[in-house]
């Protein structure tokens, strides 16, 4: 019963979009699916209310006020989405009950310094608990020279960089339905689709 945490201290670099494309995946393979949402703007459990009952169902994670809460028994697969400024107890309670941990990074030097503590506990933490750790770089060109740096900076932090996300109104689009790229047909969202193979293959593992 894995839980996979999404996670950056740094607010705006697209949390909420990995985590409810995380929990629309896994719900698309099938897995009884809890979505849980400890950032106070509560945009996954927002989006959560806007699912359309047509999809396939992915439930609410009460993850409490205080710290995370345990994640409900019924689901096999848990996602949580985490807020800015991640740190204290709520960081502990997250990192505690984590399998997996995926860290949405846009490949700015601004972006990439901003994370960098939150990285390098991370690495300390991998090694102790046994958690896996995945960087997903958010609305970039894997082309790119920026691209490039911020592979270079992970790869010495020892984490796999599982795929390349490009800046698109899909998200944004499937977002405002309470849907995902898993949700529709492969031929409206197949670039992105595409994108997200490395990712899929990391969760599936």
């Amino acid at each position: 019963m894995p839980v996979i945490v999404v996670a950056n201290p740094k607010g705006g670099v697209g949390k909420s979009t990995l985590a409810t494309n995380v929990a629309g995946y896994l719900a698309a393979q099938g897995h009884a699916v809890a979505l849980g949402d400890a950032d106070p703007q509560q945009s996954s459990h927002l989006w959560l209310g806007l699912r359309p009952a047509s999809a396939r169902p992915i439930t609410a994670w009460d993850v409490g006020d205080e710290g995370v809460a345990k994640p409900p028994k019924a689901a096999s697969h848990r996602v949580l989405d985490t807020p800015a400024g991640l740190e204290g107890k709520t960081l502990n309670e997250a990192l505690k009950r984590a399998d997996k941990v995926i860290v949405p990074l846009q490949p700015s030097v601004f972006d990439i310094f901003a994370a960098r503590a939150f990285l390098d506990r991370l690495a300390e933490h991998r090694h102790a608990a046994n958690v896996q750790v995945g960087i997903v770089g958010m609305r970039v060109d894997a082309r790119t020279h920026s691209a490039e740096q911020l592979e270079r900076f992970v790869d010495g932090l020892g984490f796999p960089v599982l795929g390349y996300l490009r800046d698109t109104q899909n998200y944004i689009h499937l977002a405002a339905q309470g849907l995902t790229l898993f949700d529709v047909g492969t031929a409206r969202v197949a670039r992105d689709r595409a994108q997200w193979q490395g990712i899929c293959d990391w969760l599936d593992a």
